[in-house]
């Protein structure tokens, strides 16, 4: 029998994916990195919600994490839309480009 992970183990990796990703956000300046921090932060709360379904015996974690998926899957298409448009727009990845747009 396969031996389960405990839920503080689950959720410890939950943390630190999510400390992980807002450091992402937070430092870096191309918008696809930003990205890709935004989906580590989402997968984050998708463990979290795993192991406390798992932890009390409930399917509601599995279904939360689908709906997690689907929005993640949103985000990515309209975020790489975006940042083809801006691409395009501006000629670059870097954030700081975004403080010329009038609005």
């Amino acid at each position: 029998m396969i031996a389960a992970i405990p839920m503080e183990h689950a959720l410890l990796l939950s943390a630190t994916l999510m400390a992980l990703g807002l450091v992402g956000v937070l430092v870096r300046r191309n918008i696809l990195f930003v990205l890709l921090s935004i989906e580590i932060m989402l997968n984050a709360a998708g463990v979290a919600f795993v192991a406390a379904g798992s932890g009390w015996n409930q399917t509601d974690g599995e279904v939360m994490f689908i709906f997690i998926l689907a929005m993640a899957a949103s985000e990515v298409a309209v975020g790489l839309a975006l940042l083809f448009q801006f691409r395009k727009l501006f000629g670059t990845l870097d954030t700081r480009a975004a403080a010329t747009m009038k609005g």
